[in-house]
């Protein structure tokens, strides 16, 4: 992995390198600290001073440059301004499109600008995370407090581009006003939805957006499968590989999430009447269900791991693990077994290949089509999630077939197996394995610019591009992999390269193997272990917030059967309609949150007010005293429910900020680390109703609901502690 000091390096505007945030020399101003603490030449307090006004003076020297620049594009847009007024007087078709193309190159530079204030806004937070890292100082909490809320505070101009919003709209109003089809006397101010079709003002919106954290509905749906984009912005677009990407692949991907969904909540209205068919007591549903979710804690690791090598393998093995968990759990009945029952939905834990899926989204779509991707990932899951419980609804019938009893209870199990056989039919007819490279490619590593990297880094390029995760036009690395006909013609350029390089080149190439999050390791975290060592006291604050808020859903959905028939006495039924309501709140809520809620607020706040609003939802799920009502079971678990719905997709953005670029990739990825949290969330659930009910199915609500709420009070107050570094 490169690091991002050479990234950095890389994605800077030639004539503009003097303004950047130096990076580079702030990493080794913390080094220098490091020492000289260790030697006892220096005290905390003058660290934290020295380190402080160094950042003053970067920010400093960032924000004149970018203010003496938005001065000189509000010069050329009064300029043009003045312009297009004489040409009111007397329209010349020639000189308007001029005139437009003129507007477009103000905007073309405004762009740049966008990307240099964002390339430092993202330098700025990695070294921030750098200091905290390496001293265990809380240095980001106290100069986000003293300088952000400050009145002559330089910092909110990087982060919140005050003074560019209004250069966007004035470029944007001046070329709507040059459209040919003139006539209306409306602008952008009067109707915010104008059909303007215009390349550069949709890319400087983007760029905006991007940089303010602002939002739409599908850029919010697609937080939720924390997909990990890059985290440098780069001015040129992408080009699609078609040798990766195959659109039926991706549906097949998504259908797979999909029918997983059902799968996981197709049971849980009929889970509890289904062991005690078996002789078992009702609250073993939670086990029923849960042992799916014990099975997906090992099968996330290995499927990602395969997914280094393959994703068709993966997604038949899963298709075939499926297939046989619920033939095994719909024979269980027959058999009048509860063994066969837990091992059946043991393999269909086994089957589950999200690790597979958002794998295929992060490296084989395209990166101007990964948001929609991943927005379709997060909307399968949920619209599946809904088709659940809806779907055991609808199977309340009972026949038999020779010796094979059809009821509620186990048609969920045969219409699953259906549903597989005829989606594995269906992958291996469309499914396209993507190009991988093989290692027998010559390349040659050049920079942009044509341009030999050292011999240091070449090796530890190749032996990278070499791997399954890579193609050889990996934009991860900020450089191209031309394969070159020979060898020898990359052998006589390699010898134009100095065997001794100069000093300040031998400084940069210690940088290009060596990840800014770690010293002395290179590359994605290859365990563990060392994924854990990578998580700073805000990434975990942010996944012990998802532990909570899984564990808080699990315990409404898992326990649903069982209180409403021990309180209302619902039938499966009135469970299956409830449980489906909930599942078609998702996309609902998240537009009204992508689309509003999250332009109006920054990230960090939604993510409090959701937590308080589950603490709130699950307090008023507590049955005391007073006889317990479907008013009160309903609107607690909505409140629960839908807060929880929206603190996943502000949880998982600021995870993806917050985190480690390491985590970014390889099998110990962050998405990995999440679902992993999520399912053993689930898991620990499923036992407490179980262990619970042994209690007694009358104190089974609250006897659940207070770990719930004890989880939810912690991770409220630990988003407290790290309030000021989630930005």
């Amino acid at each position: 992995m490169v690091a991002f000091g050479k990234k950095l390096k890389e994605r800077q505007i030639q004539e503009w390198q003097g303004y950047y945030i130096n990076y580079k020399l702030m990493k080794k101003r913390v080094k220098q600290y490091g020492h000289q603490i260790e030697v006892g030449t220096l005290d905390r307090r003058h660290v934290l001073k020295d380190f402080s006004r160094m950042l003053d003076c970067q920010i400093e020297k960032i924000v004149l440059f970018l203010l003496e620049q938005q001065g000189l594009l509000a010069g050329r847009i009064a300029k043009l301004n003045e312009d297009q007024d004489a040409l009111q007087q007397e329209p010349d078709i020639a000189k308007l499109s001029q005139l437009r193309e003129n507007y477009r190159d103000v905007g073309r530079d405004l762009l740049k600008l966008l990307f240099f204030v964002e390339i430092n806004a993202v330098g700025l937070r990695k070294i921030l995370k750098k200091f905290d890292k390496r001293f265990g100082y809380r240095f980001t909490d106290y100069y986000v407090k003293t300088r952000a809320n400050h009145p002559y505070s330089q910092l909110q101009q990087v982060f919140k581009h005050v003074g560019l919003g209004a250069v966007v709209g004035a470029i944007s109003r001046n070329l709507h006003e040059l459209q040919e089809h003139q006539g209306s006397f409306l602008s952008i101010y009067d109707q915010s939805v104008l059909p303007l079709e215009d390349s550069v003002v949709d890319a400087m919106k983007a760029a905006v957006d991007r940089l303010s954290h602002s939002t739409n509905f599908l850029n919010f749906l697609a937080q939720h499968a924390l997909i990990m984009q890059e985290e440098l912005p780069t001015p040129i677009e992408e080009s699609i590989d078609d040798k990766r990407y195959h659109f039926m692949s991706l549906i097949l991907n998504l259908a797979n999430t999909f029918l997983y969904m059902i799968n996981t909540y197709i049971i849980v209205p009929t889970a509890d009447d289904y062991s005690m068919s078996l002789g078992a007591p009702a609250t073993v549903c939670g086990i029923v269900i849960g042992s799916m979710a014990v099975a997906q804690v090992f099968s996330s690791v290995y499927f990602s791991a395969w997914s280094n090598r393959s994703y068709f393998r993966p997604l038949v093995f899963s298709s075939i693990a499926l297939l046989i968990g619920n033939v095994m759990y719909a024979m269980a009945y027959d058999f009048k077994s509860i063994t066969i029952l837990l091992l059946g939905r043991l393999f269909c834990g086994l089957g589950s290949a999200r690790a597979v899926n958002r794998r295929y989204i992060s490296d084989c779509v395209p990166l101007k089509l990964r948001m929609q991707a991943s927005a379709g990932f997060v909307s399968a899951s949920a619209l599946g999630m809904a088709c659940g419980p809806a779907l055991a609804g609808l199977l309340q019938t009972e026949f038999k077939i020779y010796k094979f009893t059809f009821n509620q209870n186990t048609l969920p199990g045969w219409v699953m197996a259906v549903g597989w056989f005829f989606y594995m039919i269906w992958l291996c007819i469309s499914f396209r394995e993507p190009f991988r490279p093989t290692q027998d490619t010559n390349v040659a590593p050049q920079t942009s610019d044509g341009k030999l990297l050292p011999i240091p880094c070449i090796a530890y390029i190749i032996s990278v591009a070499q791997s399954p995760e890579y193609s050889l036009f990996d934009n991860n690395f900020g450089l191209v992999l031309k394969a070159e006909p020979t060898r020898n013609d990359a052998l006589e350029k390699g010898l134009q390269q100095p065997l001794l390089p100069s000093t300040e080149a031998n400084q940069d190439d210690e940088d290009c193997g060596s990840d800014d999050e770690s010293e002395g390791s290179r590359g994605p975290a290859n365990s563990l272990r060392s994924a854990y060592r990578l998580l700073t006291p805000s990434v975990k604050v942010q996944l012990l917030i998802y532990f909570m808020l899984k564990y808080a859903m699990e315990i409404l959905l898992s326990e649903s059967s069982v209180v409403t028939t021990y309180y209302f006495g619902w039938s499966t039924s009135s469970v299956a309609i409830f449980l489906a309501c909930l599942g078609l709140t998702v996309l609902p809520v998240n537009i009204i949150v992508g689309s509003y809620i999250s332009n109006m607020f920054e990230d960090r706040q939604i993510l409090l007010a959701s937590e308080i609003m589950v603490c709130v939802g699950i307090l008023l799920s507590f049955h005391i005293l007073v006889p317990y009502t479907v008013p009160q079971y309903v609107c607690s678990g909505l409140i629960m429910f839908v807060s929880a719905e929206v603190l996943e997709g502000v949880n998982l953005s600021l995870l993806s900020r917050v985190m480690s670029s390491r985590l970014s990739q390889g099998t110990y990825n962050g998405g990995l680390l999440s679902t992993e949290a999520g399912t053993l969330a689930r898991v620990v659930a499923d036992v407490t109703i179980t262990m619970a009910g042994y209690l007694g199915q009358k104190t089974l609500l609250n006897v659940t609901l207070l770990p719930s709420l004890v989880i939810c009070i912690t991770s409220i107050l630990a988003t407290c502690f790290t309030y000021n570094s989630l930005y």
